[in-house]
């Protein structure tokens, strides 16, 4: 974007939602209820891990921090979304934006790590059941858990410090309902050559590298369940890992959806709807993914409320 007006801007003009005004109030109520049904459904797939012994596991272990990631991810933008179509004054200050990348890209990148680490948990267990306590120590689940935080934070800081380097015009409209990084970056003043180049590079790789890991590790599941083919062992591979397998369809699906398929300024509405399941539509349904038909998860649940309700 060229501009000759460059200056330090204290605030940004978002886009918004695509939707008419007469509908902002159903809008508003219908994400209000799924941003909340977000929060409780994570949260209690949280507390019934850390309250549960039978939840003590590398799964459970790794479910718990995504469904942090979800919360985390989730809460970076709706709280913000909401507030603007409530007041219908679309604006977010400069530091709210950047905090709203900085956030955002490391909530989401997070997603991406974890969802790797359960995809080779799931393949440990399937491949090599009998090693499966040996391998899969504790200090090996914290110490992967900590690397895909410490990943992400570093990733998400490269690029918040070269975005904090920008130039924006005055009145600079950002083309989303929140601050994005590829629109925030269609938004500058600047050059953004860089950005763009660290973007394909180093963010290919954090893509790619946990993407081939998930596919490697059930390649590999498949290759073995083949190996001595049996109803009952795919009926336990399935409910093995049927549950991430959706999940980690939905988030590639939406990421893809956002980054890959909607990048035409033509297709900037279907974009927007994209971005809203990833943010709002995907962290919902993932308690629900993983809890309906997993039997310690019920199991846990029934517990907790007897424990509480009827004791």
């Amino acid at each position: 974007m060229d501009c000759e007006n460059r200056s330090i801007v204290s605030e940004f003009s978002l886009l918004g939602l695509p939707i008419q005004r007469e509908q902002q109030g159903v809008f508003f109520a219908l994400f209000l209820g799924m941003y909340l049904t977000t929060l409780l459904g994570n949260l209690l797939i949280i507390l019934l891990i850390r309250l549960d012994s039978r939840l003590h596991t590398p799964m459970y272990f790794f479910l718990s921090h995504l469904a942090l990631t979800d919360i985390s991810c989730s809460s970076v933008t709706v709280p913000k979304l909401l507030m603007n179509m409530q007041t219908q004054h679309m604006t977010i200050s400069y530091s709210e934006c950047i905090s709203q990348v900085y956030f955002y890209v490391l909530f989401g990148c997070a997603d991406n790590f974890i969802l790797s680490v359960m995809a080779y948990d799931r393949y440990v267990a399937i491949c090599h059941p009998l090693h499966y306590t040996t391998k899969m120590k504790p200090e090996l689940c914290t110490l992967l858990v900590t690397g895909c935080w410490l990943l992400s934070g570093v990733h998400s800081l490269l690029h918040t410090l070269l975005v904090n380097q920008l130039f924006f015009c005055a009145e600079t409209v950002i083309p989303h309902f929140f601050c994005d990084l590829t629109s925030v970056l269609r938004s500058s003043c600047s050059d953004t050559s860089l950005n763009e180049l660290v973007i394909f590079t180093e963010g290919g790789l954090i893509v790619a590298v946990p993407l081939s890991v998930i596919l490697g590790s059930y390649v590999c599941m498949v290759v073995t369940i083949l190996k001595v083919l049996s109803i009952k062992r795919i009926s336990k591979a399935l409910s093995t890992c049927g549950s991430h397998l959706f999940v980690v369809s939905l988030y590639y699906g939406t990421i893809a959806s956002v980054y890959f398929f909607s990048s035409s300024s033509k297709s900037k509405d279907k974009n927007i709807t994209a971005s809203v399941m990833y943010l709002i539509v995907t962290p919902m349904m993932n308690p629900f993914i993983y809890s309906l038909r997993n039997k310690d998860i019920k199991c846990a649940f029934d517990s907790f409320v007897r424990a509480k309700f009827f004791p």
